[in-house]
Parts: structure tokens; sequence; C-alpha cells
């Protein structure tokens, strides 16, 4: 299980919420199969619909 907040603490150099999507895509494109919000990204970019956002992002793999 992928936890956002281990995404967040492993790629500390994110700088906005794209960032962040581009990093879940990695870890899906890595392997990772099943992924958790259990924070709220803390980006000035984060959109009120930010878990769909996640989720696609996640799910897309592209």
């Amino acid at each position: 299980m992928l936890y956002l907040s281990e995404v967040l603490m492993k790629n500390h150099d994110l700088s906005t919420f794209e960032d962040l999507k581009e990093a879940l895509k990695g870890e899906a494109r890595q392997g990772q199969m099943f992924f958790e919000m259990d924070v709220k990204p803390d980006f000035k970019d984060t959109p009120a619909n930010w878990q769909d956002q996640c989720e696609a992002a996640f799910t897309s793999r592209d």
C-alpha cells in the first residue's frame, strides 16, 4: 500500500500539485498497485478536488 504521505516524504523537492501528480504516475509505473490518501497536499495550487486528481494520476500511469 502506497500512502500519499510517503510520496511526499520521498519527494521532498516537489513544489507544485502538478509535480505531485507526476510523482504518483511514476509510482504507478514502478508497480505500486494500491494508493491511500492519508494527508492533504499542502501546495498553493492544490485544487478543491485534489483527491479525484490524485486518484486519476495514479490510475492513468501514462
